[in-house]
């Protein structure tokens, strides 16, 4: 199989009152490839396109990628600048030593029916989907319509003619392989193959990490949860019968001061770090790091939802909360990643994968074996020759520039209306959704109603909030339509708004 290079995500962080911007680039790259984050061979990004995402001029990183030309750190390599083929780097083998055992074996029952005893009965959906109009514009839907292309139907040709017998349940070796290289190279995150399990998606991933929690505690967890939040992910604890404590936001997202002490002090936290949802807000590093110190200090695991960090398309891409949780010698990691592809590439895929801290992973293999696995070795195999293609980091590319392209039609489109007072478009860097803000729920409550008159399906704003209290407005999702249907929709929904607010 072919080994696409792909380009790596630089996380760079800018200060412009810091000194030198080019300084600062070649201290960053340098601190990466000391801790790994970048390997001999890398290919980095191309002057132009990280000035672009830096949001600095093309001359800073030209000088930058001199002077660590001239240090040794990168080479120019038929028009492209890698980091060092001969350099040193710090290899993935020094981060394989906790390594996750196989099964000790016991029978279990299946992960959907172990919920605590006495816990509470699986609540029913409060965002219902029954609507049927033209012009579905809720958020969750990707655009597919450019999926299907050589790369992705020669992946599935391949996977289908030489068709595997199946992996164990942690997960196709190769793919697990092809996803630690994804993380590292798009999250800044470091670790082998062997932290990694292949899952049927976030819900899944989630399913098995508070299963395992709860079986070591033995006892019904308490699980901190973004208010507002996604409501699909905080459903999995509540049907498993845990106990859900809703922790308001402020302007940085979710704030460890704002949770409960003693017997309620949450035993896991539920965030979404790098595009908070449904606000769209990216948490800074300096909370991210008080974050990952509450839970060190109260032996707590924070579950990172990174959901759809790949279609950040504004500023500079932060690093995954894991690639924070470094724990000194003798010492527990805290974060917990879910991954899932039905952003970025479609739902109906059932594919995600979750990061394991190291002093859970055995237990958590432990459990998935004992479940079985329930991911097809036709759909990994396909996806590991997806991936190893580069076909991943090119429709993700792709996806990126549609859903900007969108989000400024959108913010076009309701110019007027923010002149006159009636709604704002709050800023997004990212994402599948935008969110239009209102004045009041009345005003929410009859923008949703006289849409759906017109034909147009949004979502309210104030439903993502615990009790269906909070901001008013409505929910625009990017990808469900074609770029003109959208456009159309959109139109729908501003005559909506300006004829009922």
């Amino acid at each position: 199989m072919a080994r696409y290079r792909a380009d790596v995500e630089l996380p760079l962080s800018i200060d412009r009152s810091a000194g030198s911007i080019p300084g600062q680039i070649v201290e960053q790259i340098r601190a990466m490839v000391t801790h790994g984050r970048l390997l001999p061979g890398d290919r980095l990004p191309s002057t132009r396109a990280l000035a672009d995402r830096a949001g600095v001029s093309r001359g800073s990183v030209t000088t930058a990628y001199d002077q660590l030309s001239v240090e040794g750190y990168v080479v120019a390599d038929r028009g492209n600048t890698r980091i060092t083929p001969e350099l040193p780097g710090v290899m993935r083998s020094s981060f394989t030593g906790n390594g996750a055992k196989t099964s000790r074996g016991g029978g279990r029952t299946d992960l959907e029916t172990r919920r605590p005893r006495g816990g509470a009965a699986p609540t029913k959906d409060r965002h219902p989907t029954s609507i049927k109009c033209p012009f579905d514009l809720r958020p969750g839907t990707p655009d597919t319509s450019t999926l299907a292309n050589t790369t992705w139907r020669a992946a599935w040709r391949a996977a289908a003619a030489e068709p595997s017998l199946g992996y164990a349940p942690q997960g196709s070796p190769a793919l697990r392989d092809q996803l630690s290289e994804y993380l590292r190279l798009m999250r800044s995150v470091v670790r082998g193959p062997e932290d990694l399990m292949v899952t049927a998606g976030a819900r899944d991933g989630l399913r098995v990490l508070l299963t395992t929690l709860y079986e070591r505690k033995a006892r019904t967890l308490i699980v901190a949860v973004e208010d507002p939040g996604y409501p699909s992910l905080h459903r999995v604890p509540r049907a498993l019968g845990h106990r859900i404590v809703p922790v308001p936001l402020d302007e940085q997202g979710l704030n460890p001061a704002g949770f409960p002490a003693g017997g309620d002090r949450p035993d896991v936290v539920l965030v979404t770090p790098s595009h908070q949802y449904p606000m769209g807000a990216t948490m800074p590093v300096a909370r991210r790091l008080e974050l990952i110190r509450w839970a060190r200090e109260n032996q707590a695991i924070i579950v990172e939802d990174d959901y759809d960090s790949e279609l950040r398309y504004v500023g500079e891409p932060l690093p995954a909360l894991a690639a924070l949780d470094e724990p000194g010698p003798g010492a527990e990691q805290s974060v917990a990643t879910l991954g899932s592809f039905a952003k970025v590439l479609t739902p109906g895929l059932g594919l995600g994968y979750l990061l394991m801290p190291h002093h859970l992973a055995e237990d958590l293999v432990s459990l998935k074996n004992d479940a079985g696995p329930p991911i097809s070795g036709i759909l990994q195999d396909a996806m590991t020759r997806f991936m190893a293609e580069g076909g991943l980091q090119r429709h993700t590319a792709r996806m990126r520039r549609s859903y900007r392209r969108r989000r400024d039609l959108m913010a076009s489109v309701f110019d007027v209306t923010e002149a006159l007072g009636k709604a704002q478009v709050l800023p997004m860097d990212g994402g599948l959704h935008a969110v239009l803000q209102l004045s009041s729920s009345e005003a929410e409550s009859r923008v949703v109603e006289e849409a759906r008159r017109r034909g147009v399906a949004v979502s309210g704003l104030g439903t993502y909030w615990s009790g269906g209290r909070g901001r008013a407005g409505v929910v625009v999702g990017f990808g469900g339509l074609s770029e003109h249907r959208f456009e159309r929709g959109l139109v729908l929904l501003r005559e909506a708004l300006e004829n009922s607010v």
